[in-house]
């Protein structure tokens, strides 16, 4: 098994809000991050493929292939958008970072070969990532 990865970035806005809680429970789980004006990140993408490599190519993905798929189904999708506002993904849930990995991990698997693994590793700041791998 071997393993490639494609790092990408993207900016966007978002808000922590459970529409179930009052405002002041949101304002104390949240914090800043509720701020009803929202707030931004620059968010990192790292999406590492594995597998085995294929006999014919020599590759295990044409990184140029995984490249498009990220840029043509996430950053642009993404980037400099209002997650909450400006897309149907967070319309009904909320764009924590571990949503917004679970998400992009799922427009990814629609795309790549299954006979292949993915996982997301999104970074909101440089101390705080996530990880998802399905």
């Amino acid at each position: 098994m071997i393993s490639v990865t494609r790092k990408s970035h993207f900016n966007a806005a978002h808000r922590l809000h459970n529409n179930n809680w009052s405002d002041e429970k949101n304002h104390e789980f949240y914090g800043l991050c509720n701020n009803k004006n929202y707030h931004g990140h620059n968010y990192d993408l790292e999406v590492t493929v594995s597998g085995e490599i294929d006999k014919e190519s020599g590759y295990l993905i044409d990184m140029k292939y995984l490249s498009d798929l990220i840029d043509i189904n996430v950053c642009n999708k993404f980037d400099h958008k209002n997650l909450n506002l400006d897309t149907e993904e967070f319309k009904d849930l909320i764009p924590t970072a571990e949503n917004i990995a679970v998400v992009i991990w799922n427009i990814l698997r629609e795309k790549i070969d299954k006979k292949l693994n993915i996982k997301v590793k999104l970074f909101e700041t440089e101390r705080n990532s996530v990880e998802y791998s399905g």
